[in-house]
């Protein structure tokens, strides 16, 4: 039965590639594509589902399928079914169906249609992996895949302005979560010596061996976890990006803010659930956390004039009771909980523009406010400042903004008099010092090296703020990003000296795709003369192709899974030791700000209405 774990994700990564290949212009053969892949799909899981109801739902593992080893590091990807995988496979497959049959009408004849198909075959691919992960170094493969799809599918109108700007939001946010989820990775290859399967997890016996003398790790590890599932389920204080991804179709809606990707956040808590269940504290600041985010969420909901928004906001109040069930351990209750908002929600998206179609018509003709409502027990000074405080989202946008943006904006522009020229003159000369200190460190005092690896990763830092804040040179942002990879991989090679190979996996695909983006800014900047990163240009509209292209160096360079640099990424953190936090937190910082900052730069350069449109276009978000 194991080999149908490996089934159940080549068949939407088969419908995938499958995609890629059929022409722009014929819809039909696209739809039924994914019809009957998605379809296939749906079929043999419900089978394989009750079938493991009916024979008495035993854990079903499958063999590990080794990538890369090394002597002290094994990279390996793993599988295995159980009544959580079994309860988001049962629900995933039906919406996903849905959703496709459902977008073989909703988006007829629209511009990017096989774009739509190929991103919902791509994000099916992401959440399979999710759901049937058997430890989390495969788990984040699956949890990037989704992240990517997530921004495409929101800025899926890409000539627009507000789509762009909100995918651009949304995929910043995401990259938080994603380095909570490397540090949770990194912690536990200390903690237990090894690359950790979850069926090892659910064994009280070895976690609370190795659990004993480390507390303060198994804290700090259930804590990034807790920040990845909080950041991917829009839960208190990132709850506003989830109204803002509503940007896309409303069939990406539905699927993905409404149904299965918000709530990938639970599934990661109730996957390492016997990790942490000891954890009272732990246990506690989840709960509270939910709690904050229902009472939130749910004032905010009833104020919104936008229908999509609402649903939105209601969706993550009942993801903030699921995590209260998970913090109490109630885990049946929570995956009920999960299927019937997921169920609902996904039908109020869909059904949104024909519902609101027949409210104005009723609301026209016999229109009756409610007479009384459950704030009129409030006093009126309570009321009011409820009511603001909920138009206002209680800005959590604004808040993201003041305490996480605007300081590394901030930052970032005192770096204003660096240049391309001077960054080479500066950055190249002190590398190759670096280089020459690293293999002669017989050179330098043992306190001055003990320093030299966060040194080396704040100069790190440096470089991809600058890049960050860029408003003017592309190919400058472009190349500092690459520059910071060299900068951490030299910082943790004083720490400890990974191998040859090592170095090799991590920075030849960094290198690779980094000299083809830069060539391929140079050839538009060439072509179009144009590509300042103080706004959206939307060459994408003209040069499809070299968008694309750009795209997979993005790819490439941010350590996405398909590519090389994703392994190395595992590799290079291994060999930060345990009790290194501030080397840790200054390579995991520039790792957040170097995919925010590869974002930006395709947004910008490729994404958003054409400069040289006739039209105009809105600039403020509603």
């Amino acid at each position: 039965m194991e080999y149908l774990l490996y089934f159940f994700i080549a068949l939407p990564l088969t419908g995938f590639f499958a995609s890629l290949f059929i022409p722009e212009r014929k819809e039909s053969t696209l739809s039924y594509n994914s019809y009957f892949f998605n379809g296939v799909h749906l079929l043999c899981s419900q089978l394989f589902f009750f079938y493991f109801l009916l024979s008495g739902h035993q854990p079903i593992t499958a063999s590990n399928l080794v990538i890369l080893k090394t002597p002290g590091y094994e990279f390996f990807v793993s599988f295995g079914f159980d009544k959580i995988t079994g309860a988001y496979l049962f629900v995933g497959s039906i919406l996903t169906f849905l959703v496709t049959m459902y977008s073989r009408y909703y988006l007829h004849r629209e511009p990017g249609y096989k774009r739509f198909f190929n991103t919902i075959q791509f994000f099916y691919v992401g959440y399979n992996i999710i759901i049937f992960a058997g430890n989390l170094e495969t788990m984040f493969i699956g949890w990037e895949i989704i992240g990517i799809s997530s921004f495409l599918l929101i800025a899926f109108y890409r000539n627009r302005y507000l789509p762009v700007k909100n995918a651009t939001k949304v995929f910043s946010l995401y990259r938080v979560g994603d380095v909570g989820f490397i540090l949770a990775m990194w912690m536990t290859h200390h903690l237990f010596h090894e690359n950790v399967t979850f069926q090892q997890l659910s064994d009280y016996t070895i976690v609370h061996e190795h659990m004993q003398s480390h507390t303060w790790i198994g804290v700090f590890i259930s804590l990034m976890l807790l920040v990845s599932a909080a950041v991917k389920s829009g839960q208190f204080p990132f709850s506003s990006w989830v109204p803002r991804a509503m940007e896309g179709p409303t069939p990406s809606s539905a699927i993905f803010y409404g149904s299965l990707s918000v709530n990938i956040g639970v599934f990661l808590m109730l996957r390492t659930f016997p990790f942490w269940e000891h954890q009272f504290s732990v246990r506690v600041l989840i709960g509270l956390m939910g709690f904050v985010t229902t009472i939130i969420t749910t004032g905010i909901a009833r104020v919104q004039s936008s229908i999509k928004s609402q649903v939105a906001y209601s969706s993550l109040a009942q993801i903030g009771l699921i995590f209260i069930e998970v913090a109490l351990g109630l885990q049946n209750m929570a995956l009920i909980h999960f299927a019937g908002n997921a169920f609902l929600r996904t039908y109020q998206l869909l059904v949104s523009p024909s519902v609101v179609s027949y409210l104005i018509r009723e609301q026209f003709y016999n229109f009756s406010p409610r007479e009384t409502t459950i704030e009129d027990s409030f006093p009126k000074k309570i009321r009011y400042s409820l009511y603001m405080l909920c138009v206002k989202e209680w800005n959590l946008d604004s808040f993201m903004y003041a305490y996480l943006w605007n300081p590394l904006k901030w930052a970032g522009n005192k770096l204003n008099f660096l240049t391309l020229k001077k960054a080479m003159f500066f950055f190249i000369p002190v590398y190759l010092l670096g280089l020459f200190l690293l293999f002669n460190q017989h050179l330098l005092s043992a306190s001055i090296i003990k320093y030299l690896p966060n040194i080396v990763s704040v100069i790190g830092v440096i470089t991809v703020l600058k890049s960050f804040s860029e408003r003017q040179h592309a190919r400058l942002a472009w190349t500092l990003v690459v520059m910071n990879h060299f900068w951490v991989a030299l910082a943790i090679s004083f720490n400890e000296l990974p191998s040859f190979h090592e170095k090799n996996t991590y920075l030849l695909g960094v290198t690779v795709a980094g000299l083809i983006g830069y060539r391929c800014l140079r050839r538009i900047k060439t072509l179009e003369g144009n590509i300042d990163l103080n706004l959206f240009h939307g060459h994408s509209f003209k040069r499809p192709l070299f968008a694309l292209v750009f795209l997979l160096c993005c790819l490439g360079v941010s350590g996405f899974p398909i590519t090389p640099s994703f392994i190395g990424e595992d590799l290079i953190f291994s060999h930060i030791h345990e009790d290194q936090i501030g080397l840790a937190f200054f390579s995991s910082l520039s790792m957040i700000i170097d995919g925010i900052a590869i974002v930006r730069i395709y947004a910008r350069v490729f994404l958003g209405p054409h400069e040289k449109s006739m039209y105009e276009m809105a600039y403020r978000s509603s």
